[in-house]
């Protein structure tokens, strides 16, 4: 089973795409992550757009069978919280079209699922994920360094837990 997880927002996307192996005593293998990441300076329907068309070419290449999203439930800062929703809409429009389930899961829930602890430091959760999923601490590639990259594999993750894969 392929999983894509999805951290939402308008300049970066977070995604993480694993394949449950089997044959491996429930370890998950990555097959891709990092960040769809839009131009500021567009209008905000071209940004959404480019976030569709991006979301969409990973799911005609992985063709996962479940989408797990980290979903919006709280916000420090409010000047962010109408344009995320926006991003998370349209992946989960994107997600409809392609007749793929979706399943949601709070920053709390992650770090649950990862640490064991619910109000884990970002970085231990990070620190988890890598060795959980057996990636190298630093990546060259910058878009693969991203916190949200990192953060949508988490949720990639949970999805793997919910649907007892683990």
């Amino acid at each position: 089973m392929i999983i894509i997880g999805i951290d939402p927002g308008l300049a970066k996307v977070g995604f993480g795409v694993i394949k449950k192996i089997d044959n491996t005593n429930g370890k998950s293998l990555v097959m891709d992550y990092g960040c769809i990441i839009t131009d500021p300076k567009l209008p905000t329907g071209d940004r959404l757009k480019k976030i569709h068309n991006e979301l969409d070419k990973l799911i005609k290449k992985y063709k996962p069978n479940v989408m797990a999203v980290e979903s919006l439930y709280f916000f420090k800062n409010l000047k962010t919280v109408m344009p995320v929703s926006q991003a998370k809409g349209v992946i989960l429009l994107t997600a409809a079209e392609r007749k793929i389930p979706v399943l949601e899961f709070t920053p709390l829930q992650m770090k649950m699922a990862i640490t064991g602890y619910g109000k884990a430091e970002k970085k231990q959760v990070q620190k988890m994920i890598k060795l959980l999923l057996g990636l190298e601490e630093r990546s060259k590639d910058k878009n693969r360094r991203e916190d949200d990259a990192t953060d949508a594999l988490g949720i990639a993750i949970c999805g793997t837990i919910r649907t007892k894969l683990i």
